[in-house]
Protein backbone atom coordinates (compact mmCIF):
# COMPACT_ATOMS: atom_id res chain seq x y z
CA UNK A 1 0.00 0.00 0.00
CA UNK A 2 0.94 3.86 -0.27
CA UNK A 3 -0.48 6.53 1.10
CA UNK A 4 -1.22 9.40 -1.62
CA UNK A 5 -2.90 12.21 0.74
CA UNK A 6 -1.50 15.15 -0.48
CA UNK A 7 -2.95 17.71 1.92
CA UNK A 8 -4.58 17.74 5.55
CA UNK A 9 -7.94 16.52 5.83
CA UNK A 10 -9.34 20.12 7.04
CA UNK A 11 -8.00 21.60 3.76
CA UNK A 12 -9.75 19.12 2.09
CA UNK A 13 -12.97 19.68 3.94
CA UNK A 14 -12.84 23.32 3.25
CA UNK A 15 -12.69 22.81 -0.53
CA UNK A 16 -15.81 21.17 -0.47
CA UNK A 17 -17.44 22.80 1.90
CA UNK A 18 -17.29 25.89 -0.79
CA UNK A 19 -20.06 26.23 -3.21
CA UNK A 20 -18.21 28.21 -5.84
CA UNK A 21 -14.66 25.83 -5.55
CA UNK A 22 -13.95 22.43 -7.41
CA UNK A 23 -13.52 19.46 -5.59
CA UNK A 24 -11.61 16.89 -6.76
CA UNK A 25 -10.81 13.68 -5.21
CA UNK A 26 -7.58 13.55 -3.82
CA UNK A 27 -6.36 10.72 -5.20
CA UNK A 28 -6.66 12.40 -8.39
CA UNK A 29 -4.88 15.62 -7.71
CA UNK A 30 -1.31 14.27 -8.79
CA UNK A 31 0.23 11.88 -11.38
CA UNK A 32 -1.73 9.13 -12.13
CA UNK A 33 -1.19 5.99 -8.88
CA UNK A 34 -1.60 3.52 -12.04
CA UNK A 35 1.75 4.78 -13.18
CA UNK A 36 3.53 5.43 -9.61
CA UNK A 37 2.33 2.46 -8.29
CA UNK A 38 3.01 0.15 -11.35
CA UNK A 39 6.93 1.78 -11.09
CA UNK A 40 7.07 0.63 -7.64
CA UNK A 41 5.73 -3.28 -7.91
CA UNK A 42 7.72 -3.74 -10.98
CA UNK A 43 11.30 -2.36 -8.97
CA UNK A 44 9.98 -4.57 -6.45
CA UNK A 45 9.63 -7.61 -8.39
CA UNK A 46 12.84 -6.93 -9.89
CA UNK A 47 14.50 -7.29 -6.28
CA UNK A 48 12.91 -10.13 -5.68
CA UNK A 49 14.41 -11.87 -8.74
CA UNK A 50 18.12 -10.50 -8.09
CA UNK A 51 17.21 -12.66 -4.52
CA UNK A 52 15.67 -15.24 -5.55
CA UNK A 53 16.38 -15.96 -9.96
CA UNK A 54 13.80 -15.72 -12.46
CA UNK A 55 10.20 -16.04 -11.47
CA UNK A 56 6.61 -16.04 -12.98
CA UNK A 57 4.81 -12.80 -12.04
CA UNK A 58 2.28 -9.75 -13.01
CA UNK A 59 1.75 -6.69 -11.72
CA UNK A 60 -1.32 -5.23 -10.68
CA UNK A 61 -2.84 -1.73 -9.71
CA UNK A 62 -6.84 -1.38 -9.93
CA UNK A 63 -5.77 -2.25 -13.49
CA UNK A 64 -7.71 -5.78 -13.87
CA UNK A 65 -10.40 -7.88 -12.43
CA UNK A 66 -8.32 -9.01 -8.40
CA UNK A 67 -9.80 -8.48 -5.66
CA UNK A 68 -7.76 -6.28 -3.70
CA UNK A 69 -9.41 -5.19 -0.61
CA UNK A 70 -10.05 -8.78 -0.05
CA UNK A 71 -6.76 -9.79 -0.39
CA UNK A 72 -5.65 -6.95 1.57
CA UNK A 73 -7.80 -8.28 4.42
CA UNK A 74 -5.89 -11.36 4.04
CA UNK A 75 -2.66 -10.16 4.33
CA UNK A 76 -3.10 -8.38 7.33
CA UNK A 77 -2.93 -4.76 5.83
CA UNK A 78 -6.84 -4.05 7.42
CA UNK A 79 -10.06 -4.26 7.61
CA UNK A 80 -12.84 -3.40 4.76
CA UNK A 81 -15.01 -0.76 6.70
CA UNK A 82 -18.54 -0.09 6.45
CA UNK A 83 -18.21 2.41 3.27
CA UNK A 84 -16.12 -0.53 1.83
CA UNK A 85 -12.81 0.18 2.05
CA UNK A 86 -9.70 -0.36 3.36
CA UNK A 87 -8.77 0.73 6.94
CA UNK A 88 -5.24 0.19 8.47
CA UNK A 89 -5.96 1.09 12.83
CA UNK A 90 -2.44 2.55 12.98
CA UNK A 91 -2.61 4.78 8.98
CA UNK A 92 -6.56 5.44 7.92
CA UNK A 93 -7.59 4.66 4.33
CA UNK A 94 -6.10 7.59 2.32
CA UNK A 95 -4.01 4.80 0.22
CA UNK A 96 -3.43 2.86 -2.79
CA UNK A 97 -2.90 -0.95 -3.41
CA UNK A 98 -0.48 -3.11 -5.60
CA UNK A 99 -0.09 -6.66 -6.23
CA UNK A 100 2.19 -8.58 -7.35
CA UNK A 101 0.70 -11.98 -8.33
CA UNK A 102 3.67 -14.99 -8.28
CA UNK A 103 4.09 -18.48 -8.59
CA UNK A 104 7.12 -18.19 -5.37
CA UNK A 105 6.10 -20.15 -2.77
CA UNK A 106 5.73 -17.24 -0.17
CA UNK A 107 4.84 -17.89 3.26
CA UNK A 108 1.56 -16.01 3.99
CA UNK A 109 0.62 -13.24 6.71
CA UNK A 110 -2.29 -13.70 8.92
CA UNK A 111 -5.25 -12.12 7.56
CA UNK A 112 -6.79 -9.01 9.42
CA UNK A 113 -10.24 -10.55 11.17
CA UNK A 114 -11.14 -7.97 13.77
CA UNK A 115 -13.41 -5.05 12.63
CA UNK A 116 -13.01 -1.69 14.55
CA UNK A 117 -15.73 -0.13 12.40
CA UNK A 118 -17.76 -1.38 15.96
CA UNK A 119 -21.09 0.83 16.04
CA UNK A 120 -19.99 4.17 14.19
CA UNK A 121 -21.94 5.17 11.34
CA UNK A 122 -20.65 8.26 9.82
CA UNK A 123 -19.57 7.20 6.59
CA UNK A 124 -23.32 5.93 6.13
CA UNK A 125 -24.84 9.14 7.37
CA UNK A 126 -22.57 11.44 5.15
CA UNK A 127 -23.00 9.67 2.06
CA UNK A 128 -24.56 12.55 -0.01
CA UNK A 129 -26.57 10.05 -2.69
CA UNK A 130 -27.25 7.55 0.20
CA UNK A 131 -24.77 5.11 -1.66
CA UNK A 132 -23.98 2.97 1.53
CA UNK A 133 -27.53 0.94 1.57
CA UNK A 134 -26.32 -1.02 4.11
CA UNK A 135 -22.98 -1.51 6.71
CA UNK A 136 -20.54 -2.64 4.18
CA UNK A 137 -22.78 -2.38 1.14
CA UNK A 138 -22.18 0.06 -1.54
CA UNK A 139 -24.93 0.83 -4.68
CA UNK A 140 -22.07 1.99 -7.19
CA UNK A 141 -25.12 3.41 -9.22
CA UNK A 142 -25.39 6.40 -6.62
CA UNK A 143 -21.42 6.89 -5.92
CA UNK A 144 -20.67 10.00 -6.91
CA UNK A 145 -17.30 8.37 -7.74
CA UNK A 146 -19.32 5.97 -10.19
CA UNK A 147 -20.98 8.91 -11.48
CA UNK A 148 -18.28 11.13 -12.26
CA UNK A 149 -15.50 8.53 -13.85
CA UNK A 150 -17.16 5.61 -14.64
CA UNK A 151 -20.59 6.47 -16.20
CA UNK A 152 -20.39 7.62 -19.47
CA UNK A 153 -23.87 8.81 -19.96
CA UNK A 154 -26.05 11.29 -18.35
CA UNK A 155 -25.83 11.33 -14.80
CA UNK A 156 -29.51 10.90 -13.47
CA UNK A 157 -31.41 13.96 -13.29
CA UNK A 158 -32.49 13.41 -9.44
CA UNK A 159 -29.40 12.74 -8.35
CA UNK A 160 -27.68 16.17 -9.85
CA UNK A 161 -28.71 18.48 -7.20
CA UNK A 162 -26.84 16.03 -4.68
CA UNK A 163 -23.00 15.92 -6.49
CA UNK A 164 -22.52 19.56 -5.17
CA UNK A 165 -19.25 21.08 -6.37
CA UNK A 166 -17.88 17.02 -6.91
CA UNK A 167 -16.39 16.99 -10.35
CA UNK A 168 -14.11 13.87 -9.99
CA UNK A 169 -15.04 11.56 -7.16
CA UNK A 170 -15.44 12.09 -3.81
CA UNK A 171 -14.23 11.55 -0.57
CA UNK A 172 -16.65 12.52 2.33
CA UNK A 173 -16.73 9.04 3.49
CA UNK A 174 -13.54 9.65 4.11
CA UNK A 175 -12.81 12.35 5.19
CA UNK A 176 -15.33 11.73 8.30
CA UNK A 177 -13.78 8.73 8.67
CA UNK A 178 -12.45 9.04 12.96
CA UNK A 179 -9.50 6.37 11.63
CA UNK A 180 -8.14 8.63 9.08
CA UNK A 181 -6.83 10.99 11.99
CA UNK A 182 -4.19 9.13 12.08
CA UNK A 183 -3.61 8.94 8.58
CA UNK A 184 -0.23 10.41 6.83
CA UNK A 185 0.53 13.08 4.62
CA UNK A 186 2.34 10.99 1.67
CA UNK A 187 5.99 11.66 1.07
CA UNK A 188 5.69 10.49 -2.46
CA UNK A 189 6.19 13.45 -4.56
CA UNK A 190 4.25 12.26 -7.70
CA UNK A 191 1.30 12.47 -5.73
CA UNK A 192 1.50 16.24 -5.09
CA UNK A 193 -0.80 18.38 -6.24
CA UNK A 194 -0.73 19.59 -10.00
CA UNK A 195 -2.19 22.86 -11.23
CA UNK A 196 -3.75 24.22 -8.01
CA UNK A 197 -6.17 21.70 -8.42
CA UNK A 198 -6.59 21.40 -4.70
CA UNK A 199 -8.27 25.07 -4.76
CA UNK A 200 -9.53 25.53 -7.96
CA UNK A 201 -12.40 27.43 -8.84
CA UNK A 202 -15.93 26.08 -10.49
CA UNK A 203 -15.66 28.65 -13.65
CA UNK A 204 -11.84 28.40 -13.80
CA UNK A 205 -11.98 24.71 -14.82
CA UNK A 206 -14.97 25.35 -16.85
CA UNK A 207 -12.97 27.61 -18.84
CA UNK A 208 -10.66 25.07 -19.73
CA UNK A 209 -10.81 24.59 -23.94
CA UNK A 210 -10.18 20.82 -24.80
CA UNK A 211 -6.35 22.01 -25.61
CA UNK A 212 -5.91 23.26 -21.84
CA UNK A 213 -7.61 20.31 -20.54
CA UNK A 214 -5.28 17.85 -22.03
CA UNK A 215 -1.96 19.70 -21.47
CA UNK A 216 -3.09 19.80 -17.52
CA UNK A 217 -4.24 16.23 -16.97
CA UNK A 218 -1.28 15.00 -19.03
CA UNK A 219 -0.16 11.87 -16.25
CA UNK A 220 -3.21 12.56 -14.97
CA UNK A 221 -6.11 9.63 -14.22
CA UNK A 222 -8.66 12.68 -14.80
CA UNK A 223 -7.73 12.20 -18.13
CA UNK A 224 -9.29 9.03 -18.96
CA UNK A 225 -12.53 10.24 -18.74
CA UNK A 226 -12.13 12.94 -21.40
CA UNK A 227 -12.98 16.41 -21.79
CA UNK A 228 -16.52 15.48 -22.71
CA UNK A 229 -17.24 13.80 -19.65
CA UNK A 230 -15.25 16.80 -17.86
CA UNK A 231 -17.52 19.52 -19.04
CA UNK A 232 -20.71 17.51 -17.95
CA UNK A 233 -19.48 16.98 -14.45
CA UNK A 234 -18.55 20.70 -14.59
CA UNK A 235 -21.83 21.79 -15.82
CA UNK A 236 -23.45 19.48 -12.80
CA UNK A 237 -21.16 21.39 -9.85
CA UNK A 238 -22.05 25.27 -11.82
CA UNK A 239 -26.30 24.16 -11.22
CA UNK A 240 -25.79 23.59 -8.05
CA UNK A 241 -23.23 26.94 -7.38
CA UNK A 242 -24.98 29.82 -6.09
CA UNK A 243 -26.56 32.17 -8.53
CA UNK A 244 -24.71 34.51 -10.29
CA UNK A 245 -24.17 36.56 -13.71
CA UNK A 246 -21.08 34.99 -14.67
CA UNK A 247 -22.09 31.52 -14.06
CA UNK A 248 -24.60 32.20 -16.18
CA UNK A 249 -22.99 33.81 -18.97
CA UNK A 250 -20.18 30.95 -19.12
CA UNK A 251 -23.00 28.69 -19.10
CA UNK A 252 -24.70 29.96 -22.58
CA UNK A 253 -21.61 30.91 -23.74
CA UNK A 254 -20.32 27.01 -23.76
CA UNK A 255 -23.97 25.42 -25.01
CA UNK A 256 -23.95 25.94 -28.85
CA UNK A 257 -20.29 24.50 -28.96
CA UNK A 258 -20.28 21.47 -26.64
CA UNK A 259 -21.73 17.59 -27.84
CA UNK A 260 -25.33 16.73 -26.79
CA UNK A 261 -24.38 15.07 -23.53
CA UNK A 262 -22.90 18.19 -21.95
CA UNK A 263 -25.86 20.04 -23.75
CA UNK A 264 -28.38 18.16 -21.99
CA UNK A 265 -26.18 18.98 -18.43
CA UNK A 266 -25.64 22.78 -19.27
CA UNK A 267 -29.36 23.45 -20.37
CA UNK A 268 -30.19 21.84 -16.36
CA UNK A 269 -27.75 24.13 -15.21
CA UNK A 270 -29.39 27.15 -16.69
CA UNK A 271 -32.74 26.51 -15.05
CA UNK A 272 -31.14 26.00 -12.08
CA UNK A 273 -29.11 29.34 -12.52
CA UNK A 274 -32.30 30.72 -13.54
CA UNK A 275 -34.55 29.40 -11.10
CA UNK A 276 -37.29 27.50 -13.61
CA UNK A 277 -36.15 24.12 -12.38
Amino acid sequence: RLDYLPETQEDAARQLADPEGAYISRYAVGRDYHKVLRKRLQSLATRIEAAAGPFGYRVFTDSAPVLEKPLARNAGLGWIGKHTNLINRHDGSWFFLGEIYTDLPLPPDPPQTQDHCGSCTRCIDVCPTAAIVAPYVLDARRCISYLTIELKGAIPEELRPLVGNRVYGCDDCQLCCPWNRYAKLSAEADFATRHDLTTARLLELFGWDEASFLARTEGSAIRRIGYARWRRNLAVALGNAPRSDAVLQALRAARPESPPLVQEHIDWAIARQSGTA
